[in-house]
Formats: C-alpha cells, sequence, structure tokens
C-alpha cells in the first residue's frame, strides 16, 4: 500500500467525466419555530452523471446474468476495488509440506522415538484424565473456587501434562522473566500459535482459560478443561459473549479463583504478527501481564496455521528437538480514568495496525482476513463496525468457502428476488461477477457507501419523505409509499420484511432513530430511497 505524508491527497481529483454529488441548502424565512432538528432548512441531492454508453458495474448479460448498474451514484459512487490480500498472512503455517532430504532423512530416523514418544502420550492423558475425574468425583459447587484438597490431586495432571510436552519434543523450555503473583495481575494474555501453549499453561500456572463450548464435548480434554473452571463463550452469541465478561471480571476479582487466561487475538496465528484483540481481558480494568509465546525453528514451523493437528503432531513426534520460549511481559496498569476503557486499554498497541481475523469459523476462517489497517485509510472503519457487519454476513449462512449467495444476501437485507434494484445492489458488491460474495466484499462496499460525503445527509432526507405526518415518526404505510417508487410491486410481505428490519425496537412504528440505525447497519439500503432523493427540493420539516 502506498504511503502518504500529511500533505499529500489521500483521493486524486475526479476527473470531469465522473458524477458529481452537489447538497444543496436552504434558510427559509418564513418557516416556524419547531421542535424538531432544524426546520428552517431546504436540501437537495442532485447527481450530475455524463451519459455514457456502457455499464461500469455491469454483468455479462451472455452468461445469463442481469445487466447491473451503480445503485448508489446519486450518492457520488463510482464503484469500489477490494484490496489484493496483504503480502503478510497471519494464518498460514511456514512449512506445510514435508520438503528436503534433511527433513525425510530426519523423520525416518525419528519413526522409533516417534512410537515410543506416543505410547508416553497416551500413557500420560490416559493418568491425567483418569486424576482428574477422581478431583472433579462429587464436586457440585463449581461455582466457587476448587477445594485445596481437589486442586492438589491435579497436580497429578499437571505433571503429567509436563510429559506430554516432553513427548511432543519441548524437552526444555527456555524461559524470561516470571509470572507475577495472582494478587496483583489477576489476568494473563498470550498471544495464540500451536495448540502446545494451552497444555503449558495447565503445567505451568493451572489458570482458568475461556474457551468455546465446542470444547467441553471433546474426548479427555472436555473433562480436563473443566478442572480448570473454564469459561465458556460461543462468540457469535452477544448474549454468550456479555455472560463470559461478567464471569471474568467476577473470577479476576476473587484471589481465591486462580488468574484467568486469555488468548484476545481469539485464534491461532503463525507467530509472527499480532492481530487485532478482543476486549474481554481488558473490561474488567484489572492489571494484566502478557505473555510471550515463540517457537524458533529452521526446518518446522509449529504453529497451527492451515494444518491438520493429526499431521502437526506427526511432525512434532519426528523432530529430535522442538523449541518452545515463552517471555514473561512486564505488568500492563491501567490508568484509574481508563478503567472502564476497554477499546483504550486494548488498543494500547494500536492493533489496527496489524492484519486480523473478525472470526474463526472452519468452514469460512479463509473468508474472513481483511486488513483492518487498509479498512480505516480506506474508509475510517473502526474494528467494532467491522465486527457489527460481520455479523451480518455470518447471517447471511456463508458456505465452505466464505462466499455468500445472491438469495441469501437478498433473504437478510428483506429484498425483493426478483427485482432489478436488488440485482443492482448485489452486483455492486459482486466485483467479480461469479453471483457470490466475499466478506471483504460486503465490508468494503457497505463502508464504500457508508462514507460517502452525502450519506448521513441522504438518511436524515429519507426519513423526512418517510415522515408524510409530520410527527417525527413513520408508519408501515408512510414506508410502503416510498418503497414501492423503488420496487413497484412490493408486495405487503415483503414490506412488513423491511418494516421490521427498520423497526428496531418493535414498537410498530419507526422514529428517526431507528431509521438512522438501521441505515447505518445497513447503508446498502440507502439505494431503496435514491427516486425520492434524486432531482428534488423538499423542506425537512
Amino acid at each position: 500500500m502506498a504511503e502518504h505524508d500529511l500533505t499529500s491527497r489521500l483521493l486524486s481529483p475526479r476527473s470531469s467525466d465522473q458524477p458529481h454529488t452537489v447538497l444543496t441548502v436552504h434558510d427559509g424565512e418564513d418557516s416556524e419555530p419547531s421542535d424538531r432538528p432544524p426546520s428552517n432548512q431546504q436540501y437537495s441531492i442532485q447527481t450530475r452523471i455524463p451519459y455514457h454508453n456502457h455499464n461500469h458495474n455491469g454483468i455479462n448479460n451472455e452468461n445469463g446474468h442481469v445487466s447491473c448498474q451503480n445503485p448508489y451514484e446519486f450518492l457520488g459512487s463510482v464503484g469500489f476495488s477490494v484490496p489484493a490480500p496483504s503480502t503478510v498472512d497471519p494464518f498460514r503455517n511456514g512449512t506445510p509440506f514435508i520438503s528436503g532430504v534433511y527433513e525425510m532423512i530426519k523423520i525416518v530416523l525419528c519413526l522409533p522415538i516417534a512410537l515410543a514418544r506416543l505410547v508416553l502420550f497416551g500413557a500420560c492423558l490416559a493418568v491425567g484424565y483418569i486424576a482428574t475425574r477422581i478431583a472433579l468425583e462429587g464436586w457440585k459447587d463449581k461455582q466457587y473456587p476448587m477445594p485445596k484438597w481437589r486442586s492438589r490431586i491435579m497436580w497429578v495432571t499437571r505433571v503429567c501434562a509436563r510429559f506430554i510436552l516432553f513427548s511432543f519434543g519441548y524437552q526444555w523450555i527456555r524461559r524470561k522473566g516470571k509470572p507475577a503473583p495472582r494478587e496483583i495481575a489477576p489476568i494473563v494474555v498470550s498471544n495464540h500459535v500451536s495448540y502446545i501453549e494451552p497444555i503449558f499453561y495447565f503445567y505451568e500456572l493451572f489458570p482458568t482459560i475461556v474457551a468455546s463450548e465446542s470444547h467441553d464435548s471433546m474426548p479427555f480434554v472436555g473433562t480436563i478443561i473443566r478442572a480448570m473452571q473454564v469459561i465458556y463463550v460461543n462468540r457469535f452469541s452477544p448474549a454468550s459473549r456479555k455472560n463470559a465478561v461478567n464471569e471474568i471480571k467476577r473470577r479476576a476479582s476473587c484471589d481465591k479463583f486462580p488468574r484467568v487466561l486469555l488468548f484476545p487475538e481469539g485464534t491461532t496465528t503463525n507467530g509472527k504478527v499480532l492481530i487485532s484483540f478482543q476486549l474481554g481481558a481488558f473490561i474488567p480494568g484489572h492489571p494484566i501481564q502478557p505473555i510471550i509465546v515463540r517457537y524458533p525453528h529452521l526446518h518446522f514451523d509449529q504453529s497451527w496455521g492451515l494444518v491438520s493437528l493429526a499431521k502437526l503432531m506427526f511432525r512434532m513426534f519426528t523432530q529430535f528437538h522442538n523449541f518452545m520460549e515463552v517471555e514473561y511481559l512486564p505488568i500492563i496498569m491501567p490508568p484509574d480514568h481508563q478503567k472502564q476503557n476497554a477499546v483504550h486499554f486494548a488498543e494500547r498497541e494500536k492493533p489496527w495496525s496489524y492484519m486480523v481475523e473478525m472470526a474463526r469459523n472452519e468452514s469460512v476462517s479463509q473468508a474472513l482476513k481483511l486488513s483492518t489497517f487498509e479498512t480505516y485509510l480506506l474508509y475510517h472503519i473502526s474494528s467494532l463496525e467491522a465486527v457489527d457487519f460481520l455479523d451480518k454476513f455470518l447471517s447471511m449462512n456463508p458456505d465452505n468457502s466464505g462466499c455468500v449467495k445472491r438469495h441469501d444476501f437478498l433473504r437478510v437485507l428483506q429484498l425483493k428476488k426478483a427485482c432489478t434494484l436488488s440485482e443492482e445492489i448485489f452486483g455492486f458488491l459482486d466485483v467479480e461477477k461469479n453471483g457470490s460474495i466475499t466478506f471483504k466484499q460486503f465490508l468494503f462496499g457497505s463502508a464504500h457507501v457508508m462514507k460517502q460525503p452525502p450519506f448521513r445527509q441522504a438518511c436524515e432526507l429519507a426519513f423526512a419523505e418517510c415522515d408524510v405526518g409530520g410527527d417525527n415518526y413513520c408508519s408501515k404505510e408512510e414506508l410502503a409509499d416510498i418503497l414501492r417508487q423503488a420496487i413497484p410491486d412490493l408486495n405487503e410481505d415483503e414490506v412488513d420484511g423491511l418494516f421490521t428490519l427498520f423497526d428496531a425496537d418493535n414498537d410498530g412504528r419507526i422514529s428517526v432513530d431507528d431509521f438512522l440505525c438501521c441505515l447505518r447497519k445497513n447503508p446498502l439500503l440507502i439505494a431503496l430511497f435514491s427516486p425520492r432523493l434524486l432531482h428534488r427540493d423538499f423542506v425537512k420539516i
């Protein structure tokens, strides 16, 4: 990405043949005062588009697709582009394949050792599992700290965990610094590179961890992490995330609980970069000790990125030694006036400068990678806004490749399927014209529309057009009249769907806040009001 100094233009001047949007504000001298926002102003949005006989966002009709024009030209949009993938992929394993004579010879020589290690691994897992079952037997009050005698039994499992690390080739582990006392730093955060770190921390710290609900059903592992009094979370459920945050606060505030360990990146990376942090560790406002885990290597990258678990375990078993370094960093103390500002606390290291995976899902993990630095530079979209768009995209049921088809896109946005405008909106995002969109296309397209200079004014004017009665509310009938100017054959069920989308508080009418909030979350829907916004002068009452 090109670098800019503070005085250079971020956008080059428009050529004379590109569309221009003019927002006109007229002061009304005879308007009477009102309690509503400014009653004495007239607005008009006009788009001046030179005629060209071409399809800017067109789809080839010869392939059977609908030819689509840009439905956002009235805002001044001339289309958008999706940046090419970053040259740094934080999720890709550096040695996904066995290559080189040295590696082949080493694997052959280590095969007998690998069998012995496999036996040791199995034996330690079995002994640790039995010890854990004994420690958990009859324990009912799991919302309270584990009794000391049960914790002592868990030392058997912790020692087994160290032997498991030994079986994976970690005969010694280099440490730098020391873990702070739990009373000083009740929360620790660490980068997440492989499945090795949880095993190490289980042995070293025996902390409470935050983990996906799916881990509970894993054989052996589910039982062991239950002994750690794991905090389960479903990252795609707002209620689950809220409950997890409250539980983190409760555990961190009580010295009788073990320290809380979180991997704020929320997924594994290759260890070469950091990605954007989740906020759960920072909301309580307690001192935090960061920990960095490194895996120095020449021939075998131990990161769990785009490599199956079985293959990664086999490669570990067939190494003479695997190197691991753990560095305990100085404690981060949140200033008193920032204890409640989790975003500021988490962004002390400016994570938007790094690549970020917005979510981890086996079926869509590759589709949900983007550079928040690129997004921020182009459209000033924050990570939190991007997460809102991610939630919307996930509700569209992306397929195994992380792509959303036209019908799922239209379903979530409550758009009519057999409709020219709906096809144009989807075609605007479908920059590759293959009948599907990626999350990156959805994010950049939505952000592009939302960050057009007249977008906010257009939203306010659209509501003024819907508020025919002048009572600061839009009824279903008023909305239907406006929408049918864009989609004449909109039926009652389709009107109900769009009305429900705009009526955020479900009170049977749309307030100005409901209206603006919906368009900010679904900026693509502003195209529904373009017929009333084009070449119109009207009073915003």
